[in-house]
């Protein structure tokens, strides 16, 4: 049987696009991506340490200085705001923060709680730092893609962008050594139309067994 995909959900997926040209004159109140912000971050992430952390850039001067670390891509100068989102390589540093919550919120008991801050403090210090640093990766595309549904829902656009020199934004923007910048977003009103783009067939990228 198939269905046909027609809710607001699905309208805004195949709506978001990937946008190039913005408009410059746009702008965006710090309250409204804050917002966006938290709501973004109640994506899911490995063991609720929610390893991500954001730098909101909106003074144009600042822009500036970034559009030359991103390759000059002129999205990012014509943006209303750069969301610049960080993975935290020691997030299991703040697990009893984040377990205690947890508890004063009703999710779960102490008993709970307790078992699960020991575990995280016994396992994470052990685990490599490249592959704490992938864990940190893979929350950042989980917020990140939540992030840019919700721009689209309230009306903006959004572009995604990988290619800066992230050595040179660690440097400008005093990254301590437990934070790397994983992915800039673009984000404003379209001052042109954005290109679409193609998918691979299912039976390409798919196997049901």
């Amino acid at each position: 049987m198939t269905t046909t995909l027609n809710s607001h959900l699905y309208s805004v997926m195949k709506d978001r696009k990937s946008v190039r040209v913005f408009d410059p004159n746009a702008t965006i109140a710090k309250e409204e991506i804050a917002e966006m912000l938290k709501l973004a971050t109640i994506a899911p992430s490995s063991s609720n340490l929610q390893s991500w952390s954001f730098i909101v850039i909106q003074d144009p001067e600042v822009k500036k200085e970034l559009q030359v670390i991103a390759n000059n891509q002129v999205q990012v100068g014509d943006s209303s705001a750069v969301i610049a989102v960080l993975g935290n390589i020691d997030a299991y540093k703040k697990v009893e923060q984040i377990y205690t919550q947890n508890v004063a919120e009703g999710h779960m008991d102490e008993s709970i709680k307790d078992r699960t801050i020991a575990s995280t403090n016994a396992v994470y210090p052990t685990i490599p730092r490249e592959a704490r640093m992938n864990i940190a990766s893979f929350d950042a595309g989980l917020v990140s893609m939540q992030l840019l549904l919700i721009a689209k829902e309230k009306g903006y656009d959004t572009s995604t962008i990988g290619g800066f020199d992230k050595v040179k934004f660690a440097e400008r923007f005093d990254l301590p050594s437990d934070q790397f910048p994983i992915v800039l977003i673009a984000l404003g009103k379209a001052a042109a139309p954005a290109y679409g783009s193609s998918r691979l067939p299912l039976d390409e990228v798919v196997r049901f067994i």
